[in-house]
């Protein structure tokens, strides 16, 4: 079935064809529609990058995420230097400096009883992790990368689980931090634990986390998940002293560069 061009009416109300579209106008309607497809193209990406999708990435994606912890430089995962802007307290700059970087490894050991029950289901292909300090040397973080052996539903499974029940706000579900010999975390251990964060991703098979606390080794009798230390009128020791915002912080940070080398090892021709 074709349709013929619509009609408008002259001064006498008698039909009449409606002006043609000129070439110019049709060439100009293209171009308005390849600038289009390519900023939705720009803004699809732009999204996973920085986490804003809540979406399972592609199939080549998400394997690509997936072989990052043997094929990318410890210094692109966890960068020597992490910059902060606006990652404190009241929108304060942050600076992170590496102290630390653990022997990738498996999981055993690696988390607290509780915690390593909640992950089971979607399993330990490595761990890596690495602990900073901050600019002051008043803090101490670690934050860690869980490759999982996990297809894109197990990972979605697991997120919306964690998202349903709360499990990143349970104390005891607190990641463990990475306490090295000779650095400022030497004392870091369970007992320390102030804030930390856990994410579960969907684009790919990964577990971001960051636990943080003081780096003077004292102990923490109520530590606080990042989210809730960070929300206004929070007076917990660590809202208070903004290791919400050093867990949290550093945490984005680190999964934002871990997306980018996703986007550029998924660019590479095969």
């Amino acid at each position: 079935m074709s349709f013929g061009e619509p009609e408008g009416y002259d001064g006498d109300a008698r039909p009449r064809p409606l002006v043609r579209r000129g070439a110019p106008q049709a060439a100009a309607a293209a171009v308005c529609l390849v600038l289009g497809l390519g900023l939705i193209s720009g803004a699809v990406t732009g999204s996973w990058l920085v986490g804003g999708s809540g979406e399972e990435g592609s199939p080549s994606t998400f394997a690509a995420a997936g072989s990052l912890w043997h094929s990318v430089p410890v210094d692109q995962l966890f960068p020597p230097t992490v910059q902060g802007r606006g990652a404190g307290p009241g929108g304060a700059d942050r600076t992170w400096t590496r102290i630390a970087v653990a022997p990738d490894s498996g999981c055993k050991n690696a988390f607290d009883p509780l915690l390593r029950k909640a992950l089971a289901p979607v399993g330990c292909e490595r761990l890596l992790r690495a602990t900073y300090t901050d600019a002051t040397q008043s803090y101490v973080t670690t934050v860690g990368l869980l490759f999982t052996t996990a297809d894109a539903p197990g990972m979605t499974a697991l997120a919306n689980r964690f998202r349903k029940e709360r499990l990143d706000r349970r104390s005891d579900l607190m990641p463990l931090p990475y306490a090295a010999k000779g650095t400022l975390a030497a004392g870091f251990g369970a007992r320390q634990r102030a804030s930390w964060t856990v994410s579960v991703l969907t684009e790919a098979p990964v577990v971001v986390y960051a636990v943080s606390g003081w780096a003077d080794g004292r102990t923490v009798d109520d530590p606080q998940p990042a989210g809730d230390a960070l929300e206004a009128g929070a007076t917990t020791a660590a809202a208070q002293a903004g290791l919400g915002n050093e867990a949290q912080g550093l945490a984005d940070r680190v999964e934002r560069d871990f997306r980018r080398n996703v986007r550029s090892a998924s660019e590479q021709p095969s």
